[in-house]
């Protein structure tokens, strides 16, 4: 016996309402990777929120590699910018041999170059700029949207 064209229909909707409630499954599968990654994190932010704030983002900056390595791709390029921008005073404090904590910039250490005070300097504005601050707005959002948990910075 054949199916009428009502059962051939009936099972053309039961397949596309299967297939339909995989896709999302799939699509969540990463963004719950990356919940899941945020809510282990999650207390060591808030931590390093607390302290101190001069280094907060430096001391995260592992915290925001995994999450950016996780994360969605409609949010992938801002953490990108919010990772790249730290990594890259990170960097220019590691070469010129400053501990983060106790820089000031304003009295520099002795013995650092002029080219080591620029490369701080451009750093830390590239940290402070606009597309930085949207950037970490962004993922900030991102998280309490998908993740329904802030992101404590």
């Amino acid at each position: 016996m054949t199916p009428g064209p009502t059962g051939r229909w009936s099972r053309r909707v039961g397949v596309l309402l299967a297939v339909l409630t995989l896709v999302p499954l799939a699509g969540c599968g990463h963004g719950q990777g990356y919940c899941g990654a945020v809510r282990d994190h999650q207390s060591d932010l808030g931590s390093l929120a607390r302290g101190d704030g001069r280094t907060a983002l430096l001391r995260a900056l592992p915290i925001f590699e995994e999450l950016r390595d996780e994360a969605p791709d409609d949010v992938a390029d801002e953490w990108g910018v919010v990772v790249t921008r730290i990594g890259a005073l990170r960097t220019a404090l590691d070469r010129a041999g400053v501990e983060p904590a106790t820089y000031d910039p304003k009295h520099p250490p002795p013995g650092l170059s002029a080219q080591e005070r620029t490369e701080i300097r451009r750093a830390a504005a590239e940290l402070a700029a606009t597309d930085t601050r949207e950037a970490l707005d962004t993922v900030q959002q991102e998280v309490l949207d998908v993740c329904h948990t802030p992101l404590d910075l």
